[in-house]
């Protein structure tokens, strides 16, 4: 069986399991290996709306690939807030190429206390401001917003992974995509 590289647009390790998770659960006859790189996503460090945030997902995936041609995948997962008349919720968008197919999904969408929304309107990443509310130390590598409000009952890689998994149903289904 042949590994297959898998180059993640992200150094932060809840989104490099997210995504190796994601694909070994949709492909479990495969073996594969991540190579975690940073780059540009061409978006503000917090995405204020779904269409920046999926902008910055599509961005990280074609800036991996550029900068990393040789993988089987290239994995883009990106983070994000929209107000809502009056809320702020979160969620995430995750795209994945191999060759020229292209899957792209969105995770689920929660909304933050109204102490860490206030905080990110002033201009402070979600991850931040969570680890601000909450003292917190980089929670955004860790169980990230959900993480803490769930109280561990979902975790930032749980929420992501889910994404991954649908992005992936265009390469799990070729014949109809």
């Amino acid at each position: 069986m042949m590994e297959k590289k898998v180059v993640v647009a992200s150094t932060n390790p809840v989104k490099v399991q997210a995504a190796l998770a994601g694909l070994k659960r949709m492909f479990p006859e495969s073996t594969f290996r991540a190579e975690p790189v940073s780059v540009a996503s061409g978006v503000a460090d917090q995405p204020y709306s779904d269409e920046e945030t999926l902008t910055g997902a599509l961005n990280r995936v074609q800036n991996a690939r550029a900068a990393h041609p040789d993988a089987d995948f290239w994995v883009g997962l990106e983070g994000g807030v929209q107000a809502t008349d009056g809320e702020l919720a979160t969620f995430a968008w995750i795209v994945v190429q191999a060759g020229e197919k292209v899957g792209k999904a969105r995770s689920g969408t929660f909304f933050l206390p109204q102490a860490v929304a206030q905080l990110v309107a002033q201009g402070v990443e979600l991850g931040p401001a969570n680890d601000q509310i909450f003292r917190q130390v980089n929670s955004k590598q860790k169980g990230g917003a959900i993480g803490i409000l769930s109280q561990g009952v979902l975790d930032r890689k749980e929420l992501y992974e889910q994404a991954v998994l649908l992005a992936l149903v265009p390469f799990k289904s070729p014949a109809v995509y």
